[in-house]
C-alpha cells in the first residue's frame, strides 16, 4: 500500500510539472532516504496528447477561422538564395523539360535511381589450396589462397555475414597432380570436392559454383587437352570436361560454370548431368569469354599460365561484337541457365548485347585486373576506393549484369549495408 501511495504522488507531481511529453521541472523523492542510500531523482512523463486550449477547439471552429481570413501563422516562405557577386543578369531561357528538376535532392535521386546494387547480385570468388594457413596473393592485394579445412570457412562466414550467399571455388592445385590431360579435375575426393563437401556440411543453403576447365590440373596451363602440334583438343577436352562437371555436382555443387570456351560443352555437359541424375545442377557458360589481359593476376593466384603460346584460339577476339551472339544462341539452345561474359568493365557494350538478345540471367565477371586497378589507383592516391568500388559494381549492373562475380563481393557489400542505416 505504501508504494502505491508513492506512486499515486509521483504521477501527481509529474501532471503538474510536465506539459505533453516537455519536461518543466525535476521531481526529487521527499522523504528520507535511509541510511546509506543516495537521494535518487525520479522523473515521471505522461504522454498527453494536446494541451487543453487546443484540444477544445473543433474542426468546425478551426475551418470556421480560415474562412472568415483567419488562418494561423506558418513559417514565412524561404528566402531565395542569392547569386555570387558578379553572376551575368540574364532572362531564363525557355526550356518545358529540365532534367535537373528530379536530381536537385537526395530523397528524389533516390526516388528515380533506375539500377541498384545489392549483396544478393554478387558471386564471391574464391581461391582455395591444399595448405592449412592462408598465403596473400602479391598481384590482388587483399585476396588470399584459403586454407581449404579453415580458411575457407571463415571467408564463407565473413560473406554471409553482409548477405553475400554466393561463391565460386577456384583450387591452387599441387603441381604433381597436374597431367597433360588434366584427370585430378574429376577426383571425387580433389580439392574442389572436398570443399564442396565442407561448405554445403556447414552452410547447407550457400550457392555454390564450381569452375569446369582443365587449365589448374593441366601440366600446360591450357583450358583443353594439347595435342604434340600445340592444338587444343575440342571434342577429347569436352569428354574430361564432362566428367568434371559431374564429380562437382556429386559432391553439392550447385551450379557448374564451364570456362573453357570449347565448342559443344554445354550441351554435353547438360546431357552428363542429366544421365547422371543431376537436372536440377545448373550451368553457367562462360559465353563471351575474351582473350584478355586482364587475367594477369588470376593466373598467379592459381599458377595457371600456360607454359607455351596463348588462350586466342578458343577465347574470343576483344575486336569482335557480334560474334558474342552467335556463342550465346549456341549455349542457349545447348541449355545453358545463366549465360556470362568476361571480363567485365572494358565489355559493357557486350553485356548489353546478350542482356537485350536473350531473356536468361546475365552475370558478368569483374576479373583479377579490373580489380587489381582500382587497388592500385587508391593505394596511390588516385581514386576514393570506396566510390570506385560501388560505380564500377553498378555499371555492370546497368549495362545488364544480373549477377557479377567479384573480388569486391564483402567489401561492397560492408558498404551497402552501412548506406541503409
Amino acid at each position: 500500500m505504501a508504494g502505491l501511495a508513492m506512486a499515486a504522488s509521483g504521477v501527481s507531481q509529474a501532471l503538474s510539472t510536465h506539459e505533453g511529453l516537455r519536461r518543466v521541472a525535476p521531481v526529487v523523492a521527499a522523504a528520507a532516504p535511509a541510511r546509506g542510500v543516495c537521494l535518487a531523482r525520479r522523473v515521471c512523463v505522461q504522454a498527453i496528447a494536446e494541451p487543453v486550449t487546443k484540444r477544445d477547439r473543433t474542426i468546425e471552429e478551426c475551418e470556421a477561422d480560415v474562412v472568415a481570413g483567419n488562418a494561423p501563422a506558418a513559417p514565412a516562405v524561404p528566402a531565395k538564395a542569392k547569386a555570387p557577386e558578379g553572376t551575368p543578369k540574364i532572362s531564363p531561357l525557355v526550356m518545358p523539360a529540365r532534367p535537373r528538376r528530379n536530381r536537385r535532392s537526395p530523397a528524389l535521386r533516390a526516388a528515380f535511381q533506375e539500377t541498384t546494387v545489392s549483396p544478393a547480385n554478387f558471386i564471391l570468388p574464391l581461391f582455395v589450396h591444399e595448405g592449412e594457413q592462408n598465403a596473400p596473393i602479391g598481384a590482388m592485394p587483399g585476396c588470399q589462397r584459403l586454407g581449404w579445412r579453415h580458411g575457407l570457412i571463415d571467408e564463407v562466414y565473413k560473406a554471409r555475414d553482409v548477405g553475400v550467399n554466393s561463391v565460386v571455388l577456384f583450387p591452387k592445385v599441387p603441381d604433381g597432380l597436374k597431367t597433360s590431360c588434366g584427370s585430378e579435375a574429376f577426383n571425387p575426393d580433389g580439392l574442389v570436392p572436398r570443399c564442396i563437401r565442407l561448405l554445403k556440411d556447414k552452410f547447407p543453403d550457400l550457392v555454390i559454383y564450381t569452375d569446369v576447365a582443365l587449365d589448374p590440373y593441366s601440366s600446360d596451363g591450357h583450358d583443353g587437352i594439347v595435342r604434340e602440334d600445340g592444338v587444343i583438343m575440342n571434342d577429347e577436352t569436352v569428354h574430361q570436361l564432362c566428367k568434371q562437371a559431374v564429380a562437382q555436382a556429386q559432391a553439392g555443387a550447385d551450379v557448374v560454370s564451364p570456362s573453357d570456351m570449347m565448342d559443344g560443352r554445354v550441351g554435353a555437359i547438360r546431357n552428363a548431368l542429366d544421365l547422371a541424375g543431376y537436372q536440377d545442377v545448373s550451368i553457367m557458360a562462360y559465353t563471351a569469354k575474351y582473350a584478355s589481359a586482364f587475367y594477369g593476376p588470376f593466373r598467379e593466384a592459381l599458377d595457371s599460365n600456360p607454359r607455351f603460346g596463348d588462350k586466342k584460339t578458343y577465347q574470343m577476339n576483344p575486336a569482335n561484337y557480334r560474334e558474342a551472339l552467335i556463342e550465346t544462341r549456341m549455349d542457349e539452345a545447348e541449355g545453358a541457365d545463366i549465360l556470362m561474359v568476361k571480363p567485365a568493365m572494358p565489355y559493357l557494350d557486350v553485356i548489353r548485347l546478350l542482356r537485350d538478345n536473350t531473356s536468361l540471367p546475365i552475370s558478368a565477371y569483374q576479373v583479377s585486373g579490373e580489380y587489381s586497378m582500382i587497388r592500385a589507383a587508391a593505394a596511390a592516391g588516385m581514386l576514393d576506393e570506396k566510390k570506385a568500388i560501388l560505380e564500377s559494381l553498378l555499371s555492370i549492373r546497368r549495362a545488364g549484369a544480373d549477377v557479377i562475380l567479384t573480388y569486391f563481393a564483402i567489401e561492397a557489400a560492408q558498404y551497402l549495408c552501412a548506406e541503409r542505416f
